[in-house]
This record gives structure tokens, C-alpha cells and sequence, in this order.
């Protein structure tokens, strides 16, 4: 059943853009915006836009060379009209296109977990930067529930930054729609072999913001992890299938690791953090493309991308399949992850 906030919503126009006030905002001060579609309101599609991060005034600053989306207007990159992949209403191979879908805009710079009001000393005076990552996301999931209220079968996927924090509000809409079948899907966010990246929950705020249906007793700065965020969503809701795509060399990722001051490929520690995780985790599966390709269920590489013989598309079909369980793909050795 749709919920009384979809009444004025007809087939004719496909996406709703949403405007909300109180404590939103993006990193530019503008007004945060994002996007509702309604199909079948049993099946329900939550995607966490990307867009970078940003963590110091040369990469935060909006009138420079900011690292990250820094509004949700247009040209901004966070209107799913303008993408192909999951949001081509048009191909009939998309998996989703009969799902209702809430595109949750990104503009923060905090992967959208951030609740701070940062002050970043710059060579032209102080950068002050609002990162409200966790009150637009909370945003965006209130308007999906008023929407819809009792989906059967919940996607919360993720790219680049959505990535990261797909996997705690997979925990928030599982605590939220508790009899739905919860399966997480990040794409291009599993390759960051690194120590904890304390700078960045302390400028973002990170920690304290953190949803109250992850356990944090013990969880620090100085001690959590990227990773940590999929085994605090599994502790939590332990129904979640996990699911991670990723390039073997993808460029994005590695840009970040080098601006985060551990330059190297990707591909040896991703294949590090996804044994770990599948090691970790009740439920996970992956998928290692070849190339330096950065995410997957925005663009048509979607539906070009073939890996070890799987289709991609496939891939994410048997993902989203209540029936199946999909498999583990990962490039061969031969040269594949080098591949395109």
C-alpha cells in the first residue's frame, strides 16, 4: 500500500523533487533537495548518492576546488533523471524499473553520516563548512516512510560515498521495517585499506551521530574503522544480505587513498577488506570487476560490464531476487583486472 504522501503523484511524472528545511542543508548553504519516485510500493529502492568527501579547506572549500557535491541544485549530479543504470526508466533490463525509489541527494562532504559545523583554517582565512550528512539522510528516510509504509523487499544501495553509508541505514530501515526482506548493495567504496580515519569522523561529527540501533559502546575515533560500519549493521540486524561492487583499480578510490595519505592500487586491499568482511559477515557477496570504472548502478556500465562470464545486470537481478543467491564474481588473474 502507498501511503497518503504519494496521493498526488501520477504516472505522468515519474520524479518528485523534495525540499525540507529544519536542520538540512548542503555544504554551500543552500537548501537540501532529493527525489521520490512511486511504483510498486512493495518493492522499495534507497540509494545513497556519491560525490566525494571533503576533511580541510582545499578540499572543502565551495568557491575553490572542493573534493565533494557541494549543493543539490542543478548540474550538482544529484538528480537521478540524469543518470543511466538503476534510473533508466526506459530499458527494460533495468532491474528496478518497476521499484518505487528514493534518491537521497548527497552535499555534504561527510559520506552522509556527518553532524557538525566545521571551522577549516585556510591561507585566505577560515573555511566554515555545515556537514549535515545524517540530518538530510534522516530527511530523505522520513519521507520514505510516510510513502511507503510497508514494503516487502528493501534495496539500500550506495555509491562512492553512499557506499560507506549504505550499510548503517540498511540497519536503520531493517529496525524501521522490521517483516521486509533488507539487502544492501555499495558499489566503488570497499577498496579503503586503511587505519581509522580519525580526522574524519572528528571533523564530521561522525561518531556521536551515529544511529541508535548500532551498539557503539566501545566505538571511538580512534578505533572505527571504514569496514566497521558493515560488522555495526550486521551486529545490529543480522537479516541484512550485504553485497559490495567494485573496479580491481578503480581511479576514484584511489585518488582518495592518495588525498588520505595512503597512496597505492586498489586491488590488494580490497581483496584484504572483502576476505575480511567475508570472513566477518553472516552474509556477503561480491562482485571485482577489471578496470580503473568507479561504481556501478548509476551509469550503463551497469548493463555492459561483463566479469568472469557474469553480466553485471545479472548479477544485481539475482542480488535483488528474494529466490536466488547471487554469487561471488571477481576478475581473473590472466588480465581481466586490468582489464577496461
Amino acid at each position: 500500500a502507498l501511503g497518503a504522501s504519494a496521493a498526488a503523484f501520477g504516472a505522468g511524472n515519474p520524479w518528485q523533487t523534495i525540499e525540507r528545511a529544519g536542520e538540512t542543508g548542503c555544504a554551500d548553504g543552500s537548501p537540501y533537495r532529493f527525489h521520490v519516485r512511486v511504483a510498486d510500493p512493495s518493492r522499495l529502492l534507497v540509494f545513497f548518492n556519491g560525490g566525494g568527501a571533503c576533511w580541510n579547506a582545499a578540499t572543502c572549500d565551495p568557491a575553490g576546488r572542493p573534493t565533494y557535491r557541494v549543493h543539490t541544485g542543478e548540474g550538482s549530479g544529484n538528480d537521478p533523471r540524469e543518470y543511466g543504470g538503476a534510473f533508466d526508466l526506459d530499458n527494460p533490463e533495468n532491474p528496478f524499473r518497476e521499484w518505487s525509489q528514493v534518491f537521497v541527494s548527497y552535499c555534504s562532504g561527510d559520506v552522509h553520516l556527518g553532524d557538525a559545523t566545521a571551522r577549516y583554517p585556510g591561507p585566505d582565512g577560515d573555511v566554515v563548512i555545515r556537514h549535515a550528512g545524517r540530518a538530510n539522510a534522516e530527511a530523505a528516510l522520513a519521507e520514505a516512510y510516510a510513502f511507503f509504509p510497508e514494503p516487502a523487499e528493501v534495496v539500500v544501495a550506495g555509491g562512492s560515498a553512499g557506499a560507506l553509508a549504505s550499510p548503517v541505514y540498511a540497519a536503520v530501515l531493517a529496525e524501521h521495517y522490521p517483516e521486509a526482506r533488507i539487502t544492501q548493495l555499495g558499489g566503488g567504496g570497499a577498496g579503503y585499506r586503511l587505519p581509522p580515519p580519525t580526522v574524519l569522523w572528528e571533523s564530521w561529527g561522525v561518531i556521536p551521530a551515529l544511529p541508535a540501533v548500532l551498539d557503539t559502546a566501545g566505538v571511538s575515533s580512534d578505533s572505527l574503522r571504514i569496514t566497521d560500519l558493515h560488522r555495526l549493521a550486521a551486529a545490529a540486524a543480522p537479516g541484512i544480505r550485504f553485497h559490495s561492487y567494485d573496479n580491481a583499480y578503480d581511479a576514484v578510490q584511489e585518488q582518495f587513498l592518495a588525498l588520505l595519505g595512503h597512496p597505492a592500487e586498489l586491488l590488494p586491499g580490497l581483496d584484504a577488506n572483502l576476505d575480511d568482511l567475508h570472513a566477518d559477515l553472516p552474509y556477503l557477496r561480491s562482485y571485482v570487476a577489471g578496470g580503473e570504472f568507479h561504481t556501478l548502478l548509476r551509469y550503463d556500465e551497469l548493463y555492459t560490464r561483463r566479469t568472469a562470464g557474469v553480466r553485471a545486470v545479472d548479477w544485481v537481478a539475482s542480488v535483488i531476487d528474494p529466490a536466488r543467491d547471487a554469487a561471488n564474481v571477481h576478475c581473473s588473474c590472466d588480465g581481466e583486472c586490468r582489464g577496461p
